[in-house]
């Protein structure tokens, strides 16, 4: 910073101190009792100039002090605007901080998902090339290509989660045709798990997107039938009307959650003990039903016994508009 580009932000200063030299002038040249001599009119012209001078290089000096250790927390600043500027910089400082930790940390979720959803797609693709060497059953076969299917479905919905608000179609959907829909999609599942199933979901209209609330419902009966104990398991699904709401319920009987995990149970990459010691799990399933939901307007909620049963109740509020809300969030 040069000096002369120094002064022209000192003009306050330098107009103050020469408004106050003048000021002494005018007031000796019109009092009557002080006589004027240009020997004394110079001398004080001298040390005005001499302290304003010394005045003005101690502020540049300081000035250029400050700035270059400006970064330094402890350095004080030169103003009130200064001080100003100081503050909304850390502050944005630390937004940026935090956006990028935001976004660092999705991108590790996101790497976390795909290096897991690969884990899990090559175990169908090699029980297929299994196949391949021994004789074919049409069963097995179909139920390793829905596995596969549903790997794939879930991978698609996760990467349309943040553009969501452009992709969907919002109608009045039925939720017993959805439920049956659903049913007949995993009937060999339950044929050859030996697993019960028990509808008794009434003709009920709700308000959402028809293909993502039948990936949610997908979701829900994935997880049940998973954790679904053979030959003596047993799921219902049921809708129910309060009047603040309607509900779809799926229920299973289950080993159960865990306490401790239930209230993490819908967290992105969360997949408890069951997931652990069960079988293996990318954790994003009720995690990705769960945000579509909140999506559509909906929410999901839980509640389990470890051992006795499982029941998943998808929420839709009757005083919710989904179709407003997600006018609101879409971008202009």
């Amino acid at each position: 910073m040069s000096f002369w580009r120094f002064m022209r932000y000192e003009k306050p200063y330098l107009f103050l101190s020469l408004s106050g030299f003048l000021v002494v002038v005018i007031v000796w040249l019109t009092d009557p009792n002080l006589g004027w001599q240009w020997g004394s009119f110079l001398y004080a012209l001298t040390l005005f100039l001499f302290l304003s001078t010394g005045f003005f290089v101690y502020r540049y000096l300081h000035n250029l002090k400050v700035i270059r250790n400006m970064h330094d927390e402890e350095t004080e600043t030169l103003s009130l605007e200064a001080h100003r500027y100081r503050l909304e910089m850390e502050e944005m400082q630390k937004q940026h901080i935090r956006a990028l930790n935001e976004v660092q940390a999705k991108q590790n979720e996101y790497y976390n998902f795909i290096v897991t959803w690969f884990h899990e797609v090559k175990t169908p693709i090699s029980v297929l090339r299994l196949m391949q060497q021994t004789e074919i059953d049409a069963g097995s076969l179909d139920e390793e290509v829905s596995r596969i299917e549903h790997y794939v479905d879930q991978a698609l919905y996760y990467a349309k989660l943040d553009s969501f608000n452009q992709d969907y179609d919002l109608r009045n959907c039925n939720l017993e045709a959805l439920a049956k829909e659903l049913v007949k999609s995993h009937a060999k599942t339950f044929i050859s798990k030996k697993i019960r199933i028990q509808l008794n979901v009434q003709p009920t209209i709700v308000q959402s997107d028809p293909k993502w609330l039948l990936y949610i419902m997908n979701q829900l009966l994935t997880n049940s039938l998973k954790y679904t104990v053979e030959e003596a398991g047993e799921v219902s699904i049921d809708t129910r009307i309060t009047p603040q709401e309607k509900q779809l319920v799926i229920r299973d009987n289950g080993i159960g959650i865990d306490p401790m995990d239930l209230p993490r149970i819908f967290n992105r990459g969360f997949t408890g003990a069951n997931g652990r010691s069960h079988t293996k799990s990318t954790g994003m399933g009720l995690y990705l039903a769960q945000e579509l939901s909140r999506k559509l307007g909906h929410y999901i909620s839980c509640t389990s016994e470890v051992g006795r049963y499982t029941e998943l109740i998808v929420h839709f509020p009757k005083i919710h508009d989904p179709y407003m809300q997600t006018l609101r969030q879409s971008p202009e």
